[in-house]
């Protein structure tokens, strides 16, 4: 079968599968998130590889019709998991205009309109960072590559002749500094960039699960003591594991008082810059000299979106900047740089059409009340914690993230575990909704968090109600008056 459809073909097909991503759409606040516990496989398929093709039509409806039926459904309603979002609908209809039009964004020359397109996507985000002067920044891949690159920038801008000549060119070991709560992509960077994992220092943490920074100026003395030279500091504005922001403004002082590049991680968090009522979460981001931020989290964009800032344009160049005889040459008077120069990518898709266009569509108003709404959803079901007879909190309820526990006296922490994990099977079991557990400060925690923008309050008191079932099933807790309080 050719791959030149005719235009009935396509237009048949692309209407098929419009009607069921319509159809997919209009269940997502009833959906369950996947398939019971019994039905579930993890088995290959296979299927021996096709010589000749099948009927496109019969094959889409098919795969739609299988990929809703036994898929895991992250942009459902009743998904409490990590940080992936509901796609905003206009979000999806960029991703297939981008995959249709196949821009090359490597070059200016090869790129042009989408290129600009994605450089006033930058800009816009770094307005509401609230930097006056100069900056820039390029989308990536996630926020795994975006902070790769922010160290790769404080690496080069530090240590200007390890771009070239490598590690071994820097007159002591470097290290960097981050939370112990921080993303594990500091990790995988810094063994990437060549620096090794134990050059990363983790920090321990406070009460509320942000960076200790009495600590952190104790370990920067102990390792000048030592001979190694500190680079760099990475902040997180709002963890994975609990929504904790670090101290920003405080960590700002001690990385310009000791003379190293401060990053914040805020690949989730940092989105609240679009809200100018809940700004102050991350007062003190303007600050940074690198910023992360993933679209594709609390900005309901689909996989993939994230997006590295810096204060120092020139950082960009002097970390990606090469030379190459085949790309096309851009003409006129521009400035600009390609984007291959300032990017750990060449080739790469337009991953910024999806935010550029619903922003066009519903404004920075719509994240305005997405973040007020779902902050609000999150501290009611905080404040049915701090009521429960049943459950405690286990860290501050800062973004849309509640950590909590088991109450329940004398319970060692392997038992805590056990039982945490037993709740949230129990919850879990039949696939209509998906929450977690994780470890906060060392000890375990059943997490939820607000993600979608179809999540209710009806959403969560179902969710109250699946978890003290649980809980009367597994903790030994009299639970008779529990439900009452829902």
């Amino acid at each position: 079968m050719p791959f030149d459809f005719d235009s009935e073909t396509r237009r048949r097909l692309g209407y098929k599968l419009i009607d069921r991503i319509d159809e997919y759409f209009s269940g997502l606040a009833q959906r369950p998130v996947q398939l019971p516990e019994e039905l579930r496989t993890f088995a290959d398929l296979g299927q021996p590889l096709p010589e000749l093709g099948n009927d496109a039509a019969t094959v889409l409806d098919i795969m739609c019709s299988e990929m809703m039926a036994q898929g895991f459904h992250v942009p459902s309603a009743n998904y409490f998991g990590l940080m992936n979002p509901t796609p905003t609908y206009m979000a999806v209809l960029a991703e297939a205009l981008v995959a249709a039009l196949n821009p090359q964004l490597a070059s200016l020359a090869r790129s042009q309109l989408a290129a600009r397109i994605e450089r006033e996507t930058v800009r816009w985000i770094g307005e509401r960072v609230g930097w006056e002067k100069p900056f820039d920044g390029t989308f990536t891949s996630g926020g795994n590559e975006a902070n790769f690159s922010a160290l790769a920038m404080a690496l080069a801008m530090h240590f200007p002749q390890s771009v070239e000549d490598g590690l071994a060119s820097c007159s002591a070991k470097p290290v960097l500094y981050a939370s112990a709560e921080a993303h594990h992509s500091l990790d995988k960077s810094a063994g990437l960039l060549g620096l090794g994992r134990k050059s990363l220092r983790r920090i321990p943490v406070n009460a509320a699960a942000q960076m200790d920074t009495e600590q952190l100026e104790a370990q920067i003395a102990r390792d000048k003591a030592a001979g190694f030279t500190p680079f760099c500091v990475v902040a997180t504005a709002g963890t994975t594991n609990s929504g904790a922001i670090d101290d920003l403004i405080k960590l700002a002082e001690i990385s310009k008082r000791h003379d190293l590049w401060f990053h914040i991680d805020g690949a989730y968090g940092a989105a609240a810059i679009f809200s100018d009522q809940h700004r102050e979460l991350v007062r003190g981001i303007e600050l940074a000299d690198s910023v992360t931020i993933d679209p594709h989290k609390w900005l309901a964009m689909p996989f993939a979106a994230g997006v590295v800032l810096t204060s120092h344009p020139e950082a960009l160049q002097q970390a990606f900047a090469t030379t190459t005889p085949y790309m096309p040459k851009k003409t006129g008077s521009t400035p600009l740089l390609d984007n291959f120069q300032v990017s750990t990518q060449w080739s790469r898709r337009m991953n910024s059409l999806k935010l550029w266009l619903t922003l066009q569509v519903h404004g920075r108003q719509a994240y305005e009340e997405l973040i007020d709404r779902q902050l609000k959803l999150a501290a009611f079901f905080a404040n049915w914690m701090r009521t429960s007879e049943l459950f405690e909190l286990a860290a501050p309820q800062v973004l849309p993230i509640v950590n909590f526990r088991v109450k329940r006296a004398g319970m060692a922490e392997d038992e805590h575990r056990a039982v945490h994990e037993a709740i949230v099977h129990d919850v879990t079991r039949d696939g209509r909704r998906w929450i977690s557990t994780t470890l906060v400060g060392g000890q375990s925690v059943i997490r939820m968090m607000v993600i979608s923008y179809l999540t209710g309050h009806r959403h969560l008191e179902d969710l109250m109600i699946a978890l003290t079932e649980a809980a009367k099933k597994h903790a030994g807790v009299d639970l008779k008056n529990q439900a009452g309080k829902i």
